[in-house]
């Protein structure tokens, strides 16, 4: 699995195009948008959990995909990947975390 091509970016890409296209991404293919289909949505998640976190992405970068899902699980790929946080910079002040991005999503309540 090949996680800048799941996010559309260039191994050279910084933090911030990664959080940008991670951003857009999400809002493409979030499930309640494709009728229910999550795969591509879970593997954006995942590439974005490795890729935004410093030592994960440099793990990943040296030693390639397969080896690294030899020594990272699901589990280890995940953990301290703040799910929230990222919800709530969807949002804004008035309308942040799960409530923000599904306004994104689907207009005014």
């Amino acid at each position: 699995m090949d996680y800048y091509k799941i996010l559309e970016l260039e191994e050279d890409c910084t933090k911030e195009e990664i959080k940008k296209k991670f951003r857009l991404l999400c809002l493409k293919y979030h499930p309640d948008k494709n009728n229910g289909e999550d795969s591509h949505f879970k593997k954006i998640n995942e590439a974005y959990a490795v890729l935004s976190d410093k030592e994960k992405r440099k793990q990943y970068d040296t030693f390639g995909s397969s080896n690294f899902h030899q020594q990272y699980s699901t589990e280890d790929i995940f953990q301290g990947f703040d799910f929230n946080k990222i919800f709530t910079e969807f949002g804004n002040n008035q309308n942040s975390g799960f409530d923000g991005i599904f306004q994104n999503l689907f207009g005014n309540k």
